[in-house]
């Protein structure tokens, strides 16, 4: 016996220990997803805001320089002189064209296609400053006339410029003051563009760079929405990536738990068997040698006791007879199903509990409308009624109110049986723990009675559910399936 109680604190053991790892488990998957997704998606919002912000610049300096090469074409073909193709001989005629007599008249087509050139960069939106660079890396004209003879060294992008033979741009947001040409007319307050762009000769070769600063508040408005958009959208698909990889995994973990939960149960059964098993065997003999005596008390006891007598032989034979009964059906608790009239059995189930009902001066009430047989097994349905109605009594040691209403719900197609009692109640926490296995408020419990009701009633795809209210009493609910076929009919008791 020893052995079979070791068992059940084993698998309690095991069953808190599963739970426990169980919990570990979701709160490490939830924190480390989380900040796995979280770096993910920071990065990859990163890795886009920086693709549109570099896109969205360099095709705006594309823009620019095309704008600026085509405004020179123009000019060059307002111009009309043939010997002078490109804007970029008009500021250095004398490198491309010999003085001679029709200089004099063309240089004043040359000026003013120059100036108009010139204009036209002057009054470009959004313009910071204007430069425009000799090869030699002198300002020959500037929206800011202070630079115009500096030179300028030093200068990675102007080099490029010259060296490339095409536009270079860069993107900054604060004003370099060891930079000697970045004089501007205002300082900018977001980003803001240094783009150069060369001016080429009929030969490919680059005669001038124009450096273009400019604050494009439009584009910068544009990114600014698009960093929003981004992040938002990177946001909503993390959430929605963590929130379903949560979700498989938690509805993995509970289908998991439930497997355990389905296995410890059924190695509890197979304990509790045993343990029927091996309580049944013990109480024969003892119950045998009981009622021997009982019937040799009653050959030699005086007329008075002899009702006491027989009551104690009769509790014997209906204890012997659960026990055969017990003996039969603990190989297997859960086994087949049946039919079973629970009139019958809650009738047997009160009477059974009698004299404790009388002595501890408890009054029964049973209330049986239309009821129909129900899909359990008799012996297990007395041994939940059994467990019911001695918890009930217990729960009442000064006496009190049973009663057991029977009633038919046939919409739903079940029989709901209610047990209650007008005893001590329970505990709020007494409740939530009332049908864990090995839980028990019983000076010497084992805790297995109400899990075991519970248990039972889900064999057979039944219910229970309990209520108690401290210093009122307790109410369980339980619910049948009819069997099949099953018709209602009234009884009284």
């Amino acid at each position: 016996m020893r052995h079979l109680f070791e068992n059940i604190r084993i698998i309690s053991l095991f069953r808190a220990g599963r739970h426990h790892s169980r919990f570990r488990f979701l709160r490490w998957f939830s924190l480390l997803s989380a900040l796995l997704i979280a770096a993910v998606a920071i990065g990859v919002g990163s890795i886009t805001t920086q693709f549109l912000r570099n896109e969205s610049i360099d095709r705006d300096s594309m823009l620019s320089a095309q704008f600026i090469q085509s405004i020179a074409e123009v000019e060059v073909v307002h111009a009309g002189i043939p010997l002078l193709p490109t804007i970029g001989e008009f500021f250095f005629p004398a490198l491309h064209y010999k003085y001679s007599e029709s200089f004099e008249v063309a240089d004043v087509r040359v000026k003013k296609a120059r100036n108009e050139f010139l204009d036209h960069i002057s009054h470009l939106p959004d313009l910071l400053l204007a430069n425009i660079y000799s090869n030699d890396r002198d300002i020959v004209w500037s929206t800011n006339p202070e630079l115009i003879g500096k030179k300028i060294v030093d200068n990675n992008e102007l080099d490029d410029a010259f060296n490339l033979r095409r536009y270079v741009a860069s993107s900054h947001y604060n004003v370099d003051e060891h930079r000697s040409e970045q004089q501007f007319h205002w300082l900018p307050k977001d980003l803001y563009i240094e783009n150069y762009i060369p001016l080429l000769d009929i030969n490919n070769n680059v005669l001038a760079v124009v450096e273009i600063y400019k604050e494009p508040r439009d584009l910068n408005a544009r990114i600014q929405r698009g960093y929003v958009l981004i992040w938002q959208a990177v946001a909503l698909s993390g959430g929605l990536m963590y929130l379903g990889l949560f979700w498989i995994v938690y509805r993995a973990s509970v289908q998991l738990a439930s497997q355990q939960q389905q296995l410890i149960a059924n190695e509890t059964f197979v304990v509790l068997g045993e343990m029927s098993s091996s309580i049944a065997h013990s109480l024969r003999n003892p119950l045998a040698s009981i009622r021997s005596s009982a019937e040799l008390s009653l050959e030699l006891s005086d007329q008075p006791i002899h009702k006491n007598i027989n009551d104690i032989i009769n509790q014997v034979d209906r204890m012997s007879q659960w026990i055969r009964e017990l003996l039969v059906s603990s190989p297997s608790l859960a086994g087949e199903s049946e039919a079973v009239d629970p009139v019958i059995v809650i009738r047997e189930a009160v009477l059974a509990f009698k004299t404790q009902i009388h002595n501890s001066n408890i009054k029964v009430e049973c209330e049986i409308k239309q009821v129909s047989l129900v899909i359990s097994r008799r012996t297990l349905l007395t041994q939940v009624l059994n467990s019911l109605i001695a918890n009930a009594i217990e729960a009442m040691p000064d006496g009190g109110l049973l009663r057991i209403v029977a009633e038919q719900d046939v919409s739903q197609r079940c029989l709901n049986v209610t047990i209650s009692d007008t005893g001590k109640g329970m505990t709020k926490r007494q409740e939530m723990m009332a049908f864990k296995p090995f839980y028990t408020t019983k000076q010497g419990g084992v805790g297995i009675g109400l899990m075991l009701v519970k248990r039972l009633m889900e064999r057979f795809d039944g219910q229970v559910e309990l209520s108690s209210c401290e210093k009122k009493g307790t109410q369980v609910n339980l619910r049948f399936k009819v069997a099949t076929g099953g018709k209602p009919w009234s009884t009284a008791y």
